[in-house]
């Protein structure tokens, strides 16, 4: 059930490797009883032969995604070193093109007056050796190397979803999801970014729709360059009455975005109004399943044309049980079971919306102008200069974005960022009052968000490798840093060691509600002036130092996190596995079938997707892919 909750034996949250909780030699007398392994035992002795040693690995190099040779990854070929990474992202800067749907492999030189060999891989249905649409692929140079440009990654895959897509088509709801399903065809046919792009336009075009669904390679997260989206796909319904809130916020948006706490010539020229629906997902295909999306993930379409936002509603209300929740006073804990899923949908509304809806890069244009004014907009007072105010000095260079930019600190800087918002605006008694809290009881959802946010700072040290020193997680890293801001905000955050109920080390985390509004508010503000500044304008190297400095794990002055880390580990609780349902046509009905919230239950569901036959020719695809790459890794 994890190696499918996960989509591998990679955690999606953390990117930490898990093994079977068995021994090997159990694990192999339970494969040999199977119906599969007395089907076909040649073939599954062959393949528990290939596998079996790997999967139980747990080499330094095999414990959690990132760079080679430190850590693994099937984003770059084991050869690739993080220093290849950031030479081939430069380089693709350079040319303006954007890595979502690439991965990259080198070939080494060979022998003397050889070359080392970049190939940059699309994902397509499509081979290099098609002729179609082929205008792309090609070879260039770099530096004393060679780059080629290729197509026909997961190609055998992609031509399953590209047929169903099509299919899709025939049944759209209007013409403008008859364009966009046609343009994510195209995209994965042909290995076409563009045609991705220009399917999102049509999709935040189709305004109000009863059925939503997304589909392509999006999240960067996983890349350790934070350039190569991780392929996922959704389809939920609306829900129309709790997405009521989310409208009244859209429609408050333009005077809520005057509230925090950049210039105007910071913030986009005009509001791009977008759909915010709360969502029931059906089916969500990927390595995690979110609370919130802000998508397209395209600069050019969030700032110039718009995005849509999300709130995934039967994924925040999921966990509506009581609980004995980490590092919380008893009486933090009542109020927390009480008040958690509204102060978390208030935070993932806010996070969305006007988090990653809001902000303007400056840049500079094709044409050489600039999209802002260079004689009059100033740096607000962040501390970079002498003076007050400063002229701007850093921008977006055309061809820039803000991944191809910022790289591998985008990620959790951005969620950071977006989270940030959210603290920031959740005090404000209109915004509470949009979500049905007024008063006293808004207050406590208020703060319920606040410490809230702090303990998974806390918690977020699970992500952190100490003896890497990496984070591998953006939004843990985020919310750690979050905390350090917090912890300097006037006593408003204490964390103290003690020891549990069960005799062992723990922490107690409080917050001080009645410094929230005062202390840190105003910490917040001042870091979240910071962040929006250096993201508005391209300067990595002042946001590395600072996002750096707060990232820290030390043992040292009167938070010694590098010692807490061994405590948030002992207490650890697993992550929540999600059982999604299916469907079934019945003739002209459409049937669902819903499962057991169990591990057995999530693995029927999986066996319930697909019939014998699909069920069979995927296993066959994925081993061929699987067997083809497997010499890179």
């Amino acid at each position: 059930a994890a190696f499918y909750s996960n989509m591998g034996n990679y955690k999606g949250f953390g990117d930490n490797k898990f093994i079977p909780g068995v021994a090997k030699d159990k694990l192999e007398k339970l494969l040999r009883l199977s119906k599969a392994w007395q089907a076909d035992p040649d073939a599954l002795e062959q393949l528990w032969s290939d596998v079996s040693d790997p999967l139980y690995s747990l080499r330094d190099s095999e414990k959690h995604l990132g760079f080679p040779p430190k850590a693994t990854t099937t984003y770059f070929s084991k050869n690739c070193t993080e220093k290849d990474a950031e030479l081939v992202s430069t380089f693709m800067k350079q040319k303006g093109i954007e890595g979502y749907i690439t991965r990259l492999f080198k070939k080494q030189a060979t022998e003397a007056g050889d070359q080392d060999c970049y190939e940059i891989r699309y994902a397509s249905v499509l081979s290099s050796e098609d002729k179609e649409r082929a205008e792309f692929l090609g070879r260039d140079v770099l530096d004393n190397s060679r780059v080629t440009f290729t197509r026909g990654d997961y190609s055998p895959l992609l031509k399953l979803v590209v047929d169903n897509l099509r299919l899709a088509q025939e049944n759209a709801a209007n013409d403008n999801q008859r364009q966009m399903l046609g343009k994510y065809a195209e995209c994965f046919m042909v290995g076409s970014l563009d045609a991705h792009k220009d399917g999102s336009r049509f999709w935040i075009r189709d305004k109000g729709p009863a059925v939503e669904s997304y589909i392509g390679f999006i999240e960067t997260y996983r890349d350790p360059a934070g350039i190569r989206g991780e392929f996922e796909g959704f389809v939920a319904m609306v829900n129309r009455p709790q997405s009521e809130k989310f409208g009244a916020l859209v429609e408050r948006a333009e005077t809520l975005l005057q509230l925090l706490p950049w210039p105007r010539s910071f913030e986009k020229d005009r509001f791009l109004r977008p759909d915010f629906t709360s969502l029931d997902v059906l089916a969500f295909a990927g390595s995690g399943i979110p609370a919130g999306i802000n998508i397209p993930n395209y600069d050019s379409i969030r700032q110039d044309e718009g995005f849509k936002n999300v709130s995934l509603g039967n994924v925040i209300n999921a966990d509506d049980k009581s609980s004995k929740a980490n590092f919380m006073t008893v009486d933090d804990n009542e109020i927390f079971n009480k008040l958690k899923n509204a102060a978390f949908e208030v935070q993932v509304g806010l996070h969305e919306l006007l988090g990653h809806g809001s902000g303007k890069l400056l840049a500079q244009l094709k044409d050489g102008s600039f999209n802002f004014d260079q004689d009059k907009v100033r740096l607000p007072h962040i501390g970079l200069g002498p003076d007050p105010e400063t002229k701007v000095t850093s921008w977006y260079k055309d061809g820039e974005t803000y991944d191809s930019v910022f790289g591998a600190l985008g990620s959790s800087y951005e969620e950071c960022r977006a989270e940030c918002v959210g603290l920031y605006l959740c005090t404000v008694e209109d915004v509470l009052r949009l979500f049905g809290f007024e008063g006293e009881a808004g207050q406590d959802v208020a703060y319920v968000n606040w410490l809230t946010m702090v303990v998974k700072g806390v918690e977020g040290l699970q992500t952190y490798n100490p003896h890497t020193k990496a984070w591998l997680q953006a939004h843990s890293r985020a919310r750690y840093v979050i905390m350090r801001v917090l912890l300097e905000a006037g006593d408003l955050v204490e964390i103290r060691e003690t020891n549990g109920e069960d005799g062992k080390p723990d922490l107690l985390v409080t917050v001080d509600r009645t410094k929230i509004a005062s202390f840190g508010r105003a910490a917040i503000e001042q870091f979240l002036l910071k962040l929006q500044v250096f993201k508005s304008t391209a300067n990595l190297q002042a946001a590395t130092e600072m996002y750096d400095r707060y990232s820290e794990v030390s043992d040292c002055g009167p938070y010694p996190f590098l010692k807490y880390w061994d405590i948030v580990m002992a207490r650890k609780k697993p992550r929540r596995i999600f059982v999604q349902s299916n469907t079934v046509l019945n003739g002209d009905k459409v049937e669902l079938r819903e499962y057991e919230a169990s591990a057995e239950g999530h693995l029927q569901s999986w066996l319930g997707r697909f019939d014998a036959a699909t069920a069979k020719e995927l296993d066959r695809i994925v081993l061929e892919l699987w067997k083809k790459d497997k010499h890179h890794f």
